[in-house]
């Protein structure tokens, strides 16, 4: 009984809060890899063992954020109190990954944005704050003028997938890729923007020779007053600076 009425009620508050997203799994290949399913949480406190997936596990089960002022915190690497994901995505450098969200609202328009960091032997005994970020790819404003088109709204409207290709000339081993919306609905006030951020591990293969170096710990990717950040999305931008360091590309 007991069992029965925690999933019950877990259904009801994901039905209520079910307007943002999370990473349902990784397609490479052909291939579905499942991320991480806020619903373990309810699985772990009901005496089942944590879930073996690619994805990092956190405490998102409202299906929220990370908010500007915790940027400084640990959470802004992989969600709020990320636990390593315990398997992998196998991948080969060059190859083309989709990340497949299970809804996104049209309304949280902004940016998506990806990037790797080196585990530097396995990535499933790793804490957020080990990782040093890379980006790889980003998108934003696409279309200006009213609210706009956003990299966003190209994930609605291919069935809530977004993609990023591995660089190929990655140096083959084990990776974190964070995979990025930043909603931009509220953040013309200071502490609007919503950041949600999604981790898994990838196993790369290949015979690249680039690996990255002088990556940027979370917590120093952005600030609350960056201008990507800190952005009002109502006043028909004609562009938008999208934050974070600037793009890697020495392994394209």
């Amino acid at each position: 009984m007991y069992t029965i009425a925690l999933l019950a009620a877990a259904a009801a508050f994901f039905e209520t809060t079910s307007a943002h997203g999370y990473v349902t799994g990784v397609r490479s290949n052909g291939a579905i890899t499942k991320g991480s399913d806020p619903v373990w949480y309810y699985n772990v406190q009901n005496g089942q063992p944590r879930p073996v997936t690619a994805g990092w596990d956190s405490l998102n089960q409202d299906n929220g954020f990370v908010s500007p002022d915790a940027l400084t915190t640990a959470d802004i690497n992989c969600h709020k109190s990320a636990l390593a994901g315990q398997s992998y995505v196998n991948v080969k450098a060059g190859d083309t990954i989709d990340f497949i969200w299970n809804t996104w609202p049209e309304s949280h328009k902004g940016p998506v944005i990806n990037y790797i960091s080196p585990c530097g032997g396995e990535c499933t005994s790793l804490t957020p704050s080990s990782l040093r970020w890379s980006k790889i790819s980003q998108s934003g404003l696409i279309t200006p003028g009213g609210s706009g088109t956003w990299a966003s709204d190209t994930l609605i409207k291919n069935s809530f997938t977004a993609s990023t290709v591995i660089p190929k000339n990655l140096k083959p081993g084990n990776y974190v890729v964070r995979h990025e919306i930043i909603a931009l609905h509220g953040a013309q006030s200071d502490n609007g923007a919503q950041l949600y951020p999604q981790c898994l591990n990838l196993k790369v293969s290949g015979s690249g020779t680039v690996a990255p170096t002088g990556g940027v710990a979370g917590t120093s990717l952005y600030t609350r007053k960056d201008p990507g950040i800190l952005f009002n999305l109502y006043t028909s931008p004609t562009s938008y600076p999208i934050p974070g360091p600037a793009l890697w590309t020495a392994a394209n």
